[in-house]
């Protein structure tokens, strides 16, 4: 029989009515948690994600609330203790991506990014740490992004970086603040196929997977899969680190630049360096007396 990774456990997902917060509930109750599908103006589309979950013999809860406002958060919890008794898994996933240069972007497309991406999560983990410190089990997610790591596509959205950034960061923190009964990790995604990256330059589009190792875009699955990973007890003994779900970009560069130039890279040859040229050759044998 197969036993399901997440059974008994309850789980809060930020923004989950789409994407890939849909795709990690939907995930987490196949794996047999409760879990609750939290929006923003999106009312309808949480409720099918609970309506299929439930149509699956799972438990879900639909609640609104903006991750940015304290008092939205603390009503979030507070629902979710109210229905689940508990919870155990929290995934920051709620995010705005603003489609702009740093050039034509305004202090409040700044403002929201900020507070949406990286002040949510700290909210939510804050508001629910107590919980989990209480029950002296947690697993906090971060929902990252390889832009956050210096992803050269991405770095023209210039707040939207620097969100990311800091939420990679503040995993690290929390790791460190909230050992040894609660983990933090992120999940640092590369260029995944949802709706907030819909409106992206067909040209761009063919760069990017010009450039990627696996010659697709990633899914929501792809990207489900090891949040039910960093859920389980399998990642039991990881904490404060940036999974990155993504194929090698850099790789291909590398490897094209080698062609290009007969097996130069500029002005420096691409192979081993004079350092590890000098430690293969073998010393010269030593007399004993």
């Amino acid at each position: 029989m197969n036993e399901r990774r997440l059974d008994g456990k309850v789980a809060i997902v930020t923004g989950s009515s789409r994407g890939i917060g849909k795709a990690i509930a939907e995930r987490y109750a196949e794996e047999g948690a409760k879990v609750t599908v939290n929006w923003a103006g999106r009312e309808r589309d949480a409720k099918a994600v609970v309506d299929g979950i439930e149509s699956r013999g799972g438990e879900a809860l639909s609640v609104g609330a903006d991750v940015s406002s304290s008092a939205d958060v603390k009503k979030l919890v507070r629902a979710t203790m109210d229905h689940f008794g508990r919870i155990d898994i929290l995934v920051n996933n709620a995010g705005v991506m603003v489609g702009k240069s740093v050039l034509e972007t305004t202090e409040d497309d700044w403002d929201r990014t900020i507070d949406v991406n990286l002040k949510g999560a700290y909210l939510c983990s804050k508001e629910v740490a107590t919980i989990m410190l209480g029950q002296e089990a947690g697993k906090i997610i971060m929902m990252s992004s390889n832009s956050g790591l210096y992803h050269p596509s991405a770095m023209k959205f210039t707040e939207y970086v620097v969100s990311k950034a800091g939420m990679n960061g503040l995993t690290k923190a929390l790791a460190l603040a909230l050992g040894p009964h609660i983990t933090v990790n992120a999940i640092c995604p590369g260029w995944i196929k949802t709706d907030m990256i819909a409106d992206t330059d067909p040209e761009i589009e063919r760069r990017i997977l010009d450039e990627t190792a696996l010659r697709r875009w990633g899914t929501t699955d792809d990207v489900a899969g090891a949040a039910v990973f960093l859920a389980s007890s399998e990642a039991d003994f990881i904490t404060g680190e940036l999974l990155i779900v993504a194929t090698d970009q850099r790789s291909r560069r590398r490897s094209r630049a080698r062609r290009a130039h007969g097996g130069h890279c500029g002005r420096r040859r691409c192979g081993p360096g004079p350092q590890l040229r000098r430690l293969r050759r073998w010393p010269k044998p030593v007399r004993m007396r």
